[in-house]
Formats: C-alpha cells, structure tokens, sequence
C-alpha cells in the first residue's frame, strides 16, 4: 500500500485528543474506579503486508504515545503532507482504544484545528475502512482531506490537532436560554425537548425557523414563539432578525425586524426557543387565521 510512504523516519507525535469512549460507542461503559495506564499496543490493518523499515518507523512511534485510561479514544497526530497537485491534505496519525474488547465504529466527522484551536478543516471519515481495531491497540493511519475541506491556504506548522467533532456525534438538542431555564416548570422543558426530537433532521449547515405558538395580545400585539434550529457544527450569533409571520390563508400579518441585544447565540447542533413581541403597528390582525402559520426570516 502506498499508505506506508507517508510515514517517515523525522516523524512524532505532535499532539493527542482523547475522549471517553461513550461519546461514540454510547455504551455507558465506566473505569468502575479502575484508573490504571493503558499502554496501547501497535496493530496493522490485516490487510497489510508491512515492510520491515517501516515496522520499524510504526514502532517507534508507537513507543512515543503516553498510556491512556481505561475506555478511552485517542486520535495521536503526527504530520500532515499537502499533495502538490490537488492540494489535498494527507494527515498521519495513531487511532486508539483503551477498551477491552474490539471495536469497529462507522462515519465520524473529524477536525483539523490550529494551535489556537481555530478549525482549518473537516471532513466526515468511515472508519469501517480502519477494520476491527482490537483491544487497547493503535492503529496508524492516513487521513486525508480534499482541498474543498480545507479553510485556509497554507499547512500547520506547529501546534496543530486532528480531533473527534463530538458535536456531530451527540443528538440534536434543546437549548434553553438560562431565562427560560429558571421559569419554566419542569414539565414545559420536558414538552419542548419531546417536540424538538420530532422535528425533521436537519442538513449539517442548515438553520431554520420553526413556528411553536403564536397569539394576539390584549393590546394587539402579537407574541410568536418560534424554534431557531442550528444544523452547523459551530454556534450561530444572532444580531438582527427580520421576521414575517403568514397565517393558513397564506397572508402576511405581521412583519418586523429585531435587534438581538445580547446577541442570541443558538449552540451547534441544537434548538433554542425564543419569543418574538410584535407590536400592534406592526400586525396585521383582521381575518388572521392562526390554526396554521409560518416565520420567515426576510431580507
């Protein structure tokens, strides 16, 4: 395989991002108090047929990796080469588990961050294609990224980490405001939650604006509720929202646009409730049909 070229002799271990195994397998497992050093042992793909040198370079790196805790996931990075054609990203690294068993997981998106933790590329990888990784192994693999992945225009130096986007591996979420968190009672936050895990999937840059509630004041005003649902893999920072609302005849009747202040900050991969007052010079109430209804954000 054309994969062992790649590793070279000037090669180490840059940095680690580990985390409980649970985060990916959701297997609650647990150390049970069980805080001792795993030291993970070096494992080929068996499709592999290694050449000695480079046995060699694998165990030497091998040997350069700190021990993990029990249950734990580890993504060892070592170095990245850029492909002088395509610009692609060929990214060297240990994969590791702590668990005592075998594993085989699926499609995980994974980062390339900076050394201020700024994120320069992603890409989601199966890792079917890593085999069955045994207990408490590191498997060495190349990752790479194509250019249409990658944010910026040069390679890492230093500092630099290949790392598990955890926030793509979690459910999608409510998000409470810590307002609505002190005055709803338990039994709302639990409503919502439900109603948000009835909610389509979103796409993984999509946000969208899902009508909750919608009802006319006694001043005639309009108070709407609406889910602001963020796909992203990064939070979202709402400073001004223009927003429409059109009833079941398909009619406008109300319009407005909001200045966020604080900021509204929707977390990745999560829906945040909020409330939106319409005054009454801004709605529109004769004939208003609220049995069905829809928020817009306009331009």
């Amino acid at each position: 395989m054309g994969l062992f070229s790649f590793f070279k002799k000037s090669d180490k271990v840059v940095q680690e991002n580990t985390i409980d195994s649970n985060e990916i397998l959701r297997n609650d497992s647990s150390n049970n108090g069980d805080n001792r050093d795993v030291v993970t042992k070096l494992s080929f793909h068996p499709e592999w047929d290694v050449p000695q040198e480079q046995k060699y370079i694998f165990n030497f790196l091998a040997n350069e990796l700190e021990p993990l805790k029990p249950n734990q996931l580890s993504l060892s990075s070592i170095s990245i080469d850029e492909e002088p054609r395509s610009g692609n990203w060929l990214v060297r690294a240990f994969f590791r588990s702590s668990l005592p068993e075998t594993i085989e997981l699926g499609e995980i998106e994974l980062f390339i961050m900076d050394k201020d933790d700024e994120l320069i590329a992603s890409k989601k990888f199966d890792f079917k294609a890593l085999g069955t990784i045994p207990a408490e192994s590191a498997r060495p693999w190349v990752f790479e990224f194509e250019k249409s992945t990658i944010k910026v225009n040069e390679v890492p130096e230093d500092g630099w980490k290949i790392a598990f986007n955890l926030v793509s591996l979690r459910d999608h979420q409510l998000e409470l405001d810590p307002t609505w968190e002190e005055q709803l009672p338990a039994e709302q936050k639990e409503e919502l939650a439900k109603i948000v895990k009835t909610l389509p999937k979103l796409g993984e840059t999509e946000v969208n604006f899902t009508g909750l509630q919608a009802k006319f004041a006694n001043n005639g005003s309009l108070n709407v509720s609406i889910f602001i649902r963020n796909g992203h893999s990064k939070a979202i920072n709402l400073e001004l929202l223009p927003i429409e609302i059109i009833d079941a005849r398909g009619i406008q009747i109300a319009k407005g646009s909001f200045n966020m202040d604080p900021i509204l900050t929707v977390q990745p991969n999560s829906t945040k409730p909020w409330t939106f007052i319409f005054p009454s010079q801004l709605v529109n109430p004769k004939g208003a049909d609220l049995s069905r209804w829809t928020a817009r954000v306009t331009q």
